[in-house]
């Protein structure tokens, strides 16, 4: 039976360090409670255990006291109906947490053993808390505290720590990479304290050790050079992290930063071993090249973005991450080696540990490595006491040491994924292969039951990540991950033989390409099917519903030891659970598919912080930028059925705009591009043409038809030959639409000089719909909008995008014109179609309208109860009626995020109860213009996800690009 001894104090370590590290000021009295809770609680178990020993019975004699203290004692001839329990066994855990065995098997459990079971768990809660008081302090920095405050840069140098990884580009398309690292204390001449500007570079002493994340830009070569151990130093802006995260400060450097130190001889031999096994692994054609690194060694730099998505879609993406897997593979295989070579055991172990010591130097220390080479060491030193470690007892052991060491690690998803991963095979894999053996082969439930076991386990904390199911995770796993060892053996193989032989070196590498291709078509192939992520409830909800069913498969699988009631209450959610979730589905599916409205005109996918629009009269259909990421702008167009585009415009080439570009490939001949003038904006165009498609660009005067919606660019104004055509923001192309009964507008991500430079050429009027510049940015011309008038504001923007969009000043602009809001992020898809009296609005999911307010803007008001709303106009009501109009209040530009205060609510208290769709009360109007509004009452479905956009804070938006 597993022991669970050190399983329980783990887990309460665990929970301490998971909370504690987000209030890491009030540890130190966590730590004097938990200490006194212990001392108590074990004085209590003492007295108990002494108690309990003075009512013994002494027993008889003979048969009779051997009889008594059997029975006693637990011993061969106690009476089997009372036969103790240990709750320190699963066994025993699982009958204390639900109170009952069979009645006939079960005396009452003795105290003791409990109480020694919470002691232990309080004291390790103290100790918890005690790291977590004594780290905290020096994981700070007042000059980088400073820099965040002001918004200044500052001189830094730190010690890496991490490979590097990439990173999101940047609006400029320029490849990042981000890395960790602990900071290292300038000398004396790298300049003197002063006050931090927005503009003023910080030059003081920065204290060592405090941890950061840096994002740097670079190419896949040169970013190699920045190797474990090596100290790297530049100018960087500073933003502080939540509390908690693993490291303090992120830094975001604009150039390159340059090498200070090399790393010490002891970390330096991996980078040129690595950097030829990439090299080699290059010359490698397909996926198969740039996936075998990051199988072999945890390099990911090859892996592209739509490979990296597949392996994630099919659960795949494990495999390189090196983790227990390839520590355990490692260890094992160099000490079956020395075995063979005649080793002794000790000479063995010692082999073992060097080898496991030069690998993970090799990989890298990630959370996943450091967790499995931690637990191997533990092995290594049963196996040189004689004794052979259990696997839980060396897992819970290696929790206990690293969270001690780094309190931090609590909250890392790919330490708490390692964990739980190897937990899961270790209390799962067993009793499901024996439940699978009763309709399979044992070899073939076997081989089922590990990626299922580890799959269960963590799909909980996957659920965090991303609220899906991959329906073909586990048949993907067990179809590739005989794959893996073949790659990662012979990937280390050829690590060793390329610096002194590198033609043999690179004869393996090949070799190894294959299992490593084998792996990548099998993420392909399983990606590419349907139904391959079937959504899930997110936040605390899908985790406690995933949570409940892992719960129920461990109590099935072990059922001959638990009551047949516990059984039957896990079988029957199981079953219902199984009955439900494609009930609901389907409702779901069918929901959408008939509440969709067939006759949309425009469309705002939900892309995350970016745009993709469509404009649609029937079969033609146009599309305005392409978000940054493909498979979202993809999946909106397979969603609306969406085959062929006659066009794409592409506003301008910033990255929230242009990432996608990969997903109109194939499907569409023309597109029409604004100005390009940075070598990423020119790669994209020859991408484009190189994938068919005739790129042309745009200039006001362009225009055609999409079946009856005529279509017009009117900004930027074209330029005589030898000028400078405007590009960026300022030169995003607008376009202006008009037919089928509603009239557009779409912004890009114009700023507000340029819009009042377009207001003046005179050929903008009154719109229906205009989509909100900037994704909802302070950036506005309140003449804009109040000439255009329109009566709905799409903005397209992402959840938790850290720019502090949209502003209150758009919302702002948007109610003084009359016209409603609607926004991707909490809403998700929009659907805008006409209506007899204007436009009508669909929406994927509603808005709770709480959370739009509290953010400085009003809903559309439709959102929670359909039916006709009429617009509030206060502006029109000025027009018309002759109310005052309150001063505007003038917008702040020196704050980030929000660029405005609270505004004053401009909903009306009633509606007059004898006209329901006329004029309310004090708001009433001389002209009521109403919209009328349906949603789906079916999908909670959330697309925008928190990593599709920059947590970066951003310049005031009147200077970004974005």
């Amino acid at each position: 039976m597993p022991d669970l001894r050190l399983a329980i104090p783990a887990a309460a370590l665990w929970a301490c360090c998971g909370v504690g590290v987000g209030f890491a000021q009030t540890m130190p009295v966590v730590a004097g409670v938990a200490g006194v809770g212990a001392v108590v609680v074990l004085v209590l178990a003492a007295w108990v255990a002494r108690d309990g020993e003075r009512g013994r019975p002494t027993g008889g004699s003979g048969a009779e006291g051997r009889a008594a203290a059997a029975r006693r004692d637990g011993g061969p001839d106690a009476d089997s109906s009372s036969e103790w329990v240990d709750p320190w066994t699963s066994q025993g855990a699982t009958a204390a947490a639900w109170g009952a065995v069979p009645a006939t098997r079960r005396r009452p459990l003795r105290p003791t053993p409990l109480l020694a079971a919470a002691a232990v768990s309080l004291a390790a809660v103290a100790l918890g808390a005690v790291s977590i008081g004594v780290l905290a302090p020096g994981r700070t920095d007042p000059v980088l505290a400073a820099a965040s405050d002001h918004q200044g840069t500052v001189e830094v140098a730190l010690r890496v720590e991490s490979p590097p990884k990439r990173s999101a580009a940047g609006l400029d398309g320029v490849e990042r990479w981000r890395l960790r690292g602990t900071t290292v204390a300038l000398g004396p001449g790298d300049g003197s304290a002063g006050p931090a500007g927005p503009t003023r570079e910080l030059r003081s002493p920065i204290h060592a050790g405090v941890p950061v994340s840096v994002i740097v830009p670079g190419d896949v070569h040169s970013v190699r050079a920045y190797a474990l151990g090596t100290v790297i130093a530049g100018s960087m802006s500073v933003r502080p992290n939540q509390p908690g995260e693993a490291t303090t400060f992120t830094l975001r450097g604009t150039a390159p930063p340059e090498v200070r130190e090399a790393p010490p001889w002891w970390l330096a031999w991996p980078a040129p071993v690595r950097a030829a096994f990439a090299d080699a692994a290059s010359a490698t054609p397909g996926d198969g090249g740039d996936l075998l690194p990051g199988l072999a060694i945890g390099d990911e730099t090859n892996v592209g973005a739509d490979l990296d998505d597949a392996m994630k879609l099919s659960a795949l993406s494990h495999l390189t991450a090196v983790s227990g897997a390839n520590c355990a593979l490692v260890t094992g295989l160099v000490f079956l080696l020395a075995r063979v070579a005649g080793v002794g055991r000790r000479g063995r172990i010692v082999v073992a540990g060097a080898s496991l010591a030069a690998f993970v130097v090799l990989v890298g220390p990630g959370a996943s490595v450091i967790r499995a080479a931690t637990m191997a060491a533990v092995v290594l030193v049963g196996l040189a006491r004689g004794r052979v470690a259990d696997g839980l007892p060396a897992l819970a052991l290696a929790v206990v040491v690293l969270l001690v060491r780094d309190p931090w690690l609590a909250r890392d998803y790919g330490f708490a994924l390692s964990v739980l991963a190897t937990g899961g095979l270790l209390l799962l894999a067993r009793p499901l292969a024996r439940r699978l053996e009763r309709w399979l082969p044992r070899s073939v439930a076997f081989a089922l039951a590990v990626p299922l076991a580890a799959q269960l386990a963590c799909q909980p904390v996957l659920i965090l990540l991303t609220p899906t199911l991959p329906l073909f995770g586990v048949p993907a796993n067990l179809v590739a991950e005989p794959a893996a060892p073949v790659a990662t053996v012979l990937g280390c193989v050829a690590c060793l033989l390329l610096t002194w032989a590198p033609t043999l070196g690179a004869l393996v590498v090949w070799v190894a390409w294959l299992p490593s291709a084998w792996i990548a078509a099998v993420a392909r192939f399983a990606a590419g099917l349907p139904g391959t992520a079937l959504p899930w409830p997110d936040g605390i909800l899908g985790v406690t519903l995933c949570a409940l069913t892992l719960v129920a498969v461990a109590l099935l699988a072990v059922r001959a030891r638990l009551p047949r009631s516990v059984a039957a209450a896990a079988t029957v959610g199981l079953v219902g659970g199984a009955t439900v979730y494609p009930g609901a589905l389907g409702g779901i599916g069918a929901g959408l598919s008939w509440g969709r409205p067939a006759d949309w005109v425009y469309a705002a996918c939900d892309v995350g912080q970016g745009d993709a629009l469509l404009l649609r009269d029937g079969a033609h259909v146009g599309l305005i930028d392409v978000g940054r990421h493909p498979q979202h702008v993809a999946a909106c167009l397979d969603t609306l059925g969406i085959a062929r585009l006659d066009w794409v415009l592409l506003t301008h080439f910033d990255i929230d705009h242009v990432g996608g570009a990969d997903a109109v490939l194939g499907r569409t001949d023309r597109a029409i591009v604004g100005q390009a003038d940075r070598p990423s904006d020119h790669a994209l165009v020859g991408r484009l043409t190189a994938g068919g498609i005739a790129v042309e660009q745009g200039h006001a005067g362009v225009e055609g038809a999409l079946g009856a919606l005529r279509w017009r660019i009117v900004w930027p104004p074209s330029v005589a030959p030898g000028e400078t055509a405007l590009s960026g923001n300022p030169g995003s192309l607008i376009v202006r639409t008009e037919g089928t009964g509603l009239s557009g507008l779409f912004l890009g991500d114009l700023g507000e000089r340029e819009q009042e430079q377009l207001q003046a050429t005179g050929v903008l009027g009154a719109t229906d719909v205009v989509k909100v510049a900037h994704h909802g940015s302070a950036d506005q011309s309140e003449a804009l909008y109040d000439a255009i008038h329109a009566r709905l504001g799409l903005l397209s923007v992402g959840a938790d995008n850290g720019y502090g969009h949209p502003t209150a000043r758009a919302f702002e602009l948007l109610d003084r014109s009359g016209a409603a809001s609607a926004r991707t992020d909490r809403s998700g898809l929009l659907l805008v179609s006409a209506g007899p009296d204007g436009p009508r609005l669909w929406v994927e999911r509603p808005d709770d309208g709480a959370a739009a307010g509290a953010a400085g803007g009003r809903p559309y008001p439709g959102y929670g109860r359909g039916g006709t709303w009429r617009h509030e106009a206060a502006a029109g009501a000025v027009r018309e009626a002759g109310r005052a109009v309150r001063p505007r209040r003038a917008p702040s530009r020196s704050s980030r995020g929000t660029r405005s205060g609270p505004r004053r609510s401009s909903w009306c208290p009633a509606r007059r109860a004898s006209s329901p769709t006329g004029p309310r009360g004090c708001c009433a109007t001389a002209s009521s213009r109403r919209t009328p509004a349906w949603r789906s009452a079916t999908s909670r479905r959330r697309t925008t996800l928190p990593g599709s956009s920059s947590r970066s804070r951003a310049p005031p938006c009147s200077g970004s690009r974005g």
